[in-house]
């Protein structure tokens, strides 16, 4: 495995071993412990400054990736998010957003906050961003990911791999991080419940909690035929059994109630960002998920007519059974809309050629072309007009 691979993949184990510990929470009822004040830096020449200093080298990598996203506005969003929910923390965190498809949020020991794209496509309000980021700030404060190293045996071997740590990248390769840096499950269940309070603290809905995971589950037991099973679905492998985890965050819910969703905050700042994170996720193809995961989206945003055009690009490429019939229809409908996404015009004209409907094939090109004259993809589409040229 590349350097790249280690820093997204075993983050979620090494995550936040460099702040003081709190004292145990029996349950979401007990929101009166105190976070521990900032922690300072552990000597270089301890176990756990040495992790530090690890990550030190490799957020400089981090900041020349490719795959960083570096809009100021964006990141000084959830950068206050995070400020939100960590209180004095805040000074000692800095937050990255990484362009990947898949669904991750991690904390290095030193203060590296990692958040993928895939992960702020699929929340739906700033209450669910909150309520994982609050769950890897649990993670941080309790100094997992010490613990967890502690645990390994082979020291050599557990700094081999620590030392691999690289920026954003070989997403494939999150079931070896998995398996080597999970937490345990009481971990895991700690920093529900302490995600939950810092949730109720910063003024959010707990609700959310259950709502994002729930939303997560169940996407990700989706299975396209004759796919393998995703890869990124081992990172829960250490987590509680899904319906545990919902019934417990549903209590801590009743137990901390009240709160603000802040739902069209969030879509407003969203919004520049999610074309591109939409056509990544196709990307991942995995299309039935990407099917259930646009659904899902609309029925929030039912007149999104970028969503929907994804909707139908998912159902067209993945062209099983009635998915093409599917494909048209909601390319049809969108086209129907006050703003129509260009990307319906396509999928509507890419259907038409497949299907000998020269006609009907060149007036939709035609009709994307004219509206993405910029698209990538718009020479190609123009060799189509040509080659069905009279």
């Amino acid at each position: 495995m590349n350097r790249r691979g280690w820093l997204n993949l075993c983050c979620r184990g090494c995550a936040a071993a460099g702040l003081g510990a709190l004292s145990g929470i029996a349950s979401a009822q007990d929101a009166s412990y105190a976070v521990p004040h900032r922690f300072q830096r552990p000597d270089n020449s301890s176990e756990e400054g040495g992790l530090w200093a690890m990550m030190d080298r490799e957020e400089r990598n981090m900041r020349r990736s490719a795959l960083l996203v570096r809009d100021k506005a964006l990141v000084d969003y959830v950068q206050g998010i995070v400020c939100r929910l960590g209180g004095e923390h805040c000074a000692d965190v800095r937050t990255y957003i990484m362009r990947t498809p898949h669904f991750n949020a991690s904390m290095a020991p030193n203060g590296l906050m990692q958040v993928w794209s895939g992960l702020m496509l699929r929340v739906e309000n700033e209450a669910q961003l909150a309520a994982v980021l609050g769950h890897e700030i649990g993670h941080f404060l309790q100094r997992h990911s010490l613990l967890r190293l502690r645990d390994i045996k082979d020291k050599a071997a557990a700094m081999q791999v620590l030392g691999l740590f690289g920026a954003g990248g070989a997403v494939g390769q999150l079931a070896v991080a998995a398996s080597a840096m999970g937490y345990q499950r009481d971990h895991e269940r700690e920093a529900d419940r302490i995600g939950a309070v810092l949730m109720h603290r910063a003024g959010y809905t707990v609700s959310d909690a259950a709502q994002v995971w729930s939303d997560l589950t169940q996407e990700m037991q989706i299975r396209d035929e004759g796919k393998p099973e995703p890869s990124s679905t081992s990172l829960f492998a250490t987590h509680p059994p899904s319906k545990e985890r919902q019934e417990t965050l549903t209590r801590m819910a009743s137990e901390l109630p009240g709160g603000d969703r802040a739902g069209e905050t969030y879509r407003a700042r969203v919004q520049p960002f999610l074309e591109e994170w939409c056509a990544d996720e196709l990307k991942r193809g995995q299309l039935g998920q990407s099917i259930a995961l646009f659904t899902r989206l609309l029925g929030s945003s039912p007149d999104d007519a970028r969503l929907a055009s994804f909707r139908g690009e998912a159902y067209r490429l993945r062209a099983q059974k009635d998915d093409l019939d599917l494909a048209w229809k909601e390319f049809q409908a969108v086209t129907q809309k006050p703003q129509p996404h260009p990307r319906a015009f396509r999928g509507i004209g890419l259907i038409a050629r497949q299907r000998g409907l020269r006609a009907e094939a060149a007036a939709a090109l035609r009709r994307y072309v004219e509206l993405a004259p910029q698209a990538p993809d718009a020479p190609l589409m123009t060799s189509y007009l040509t080659e069905m040229s009279p």
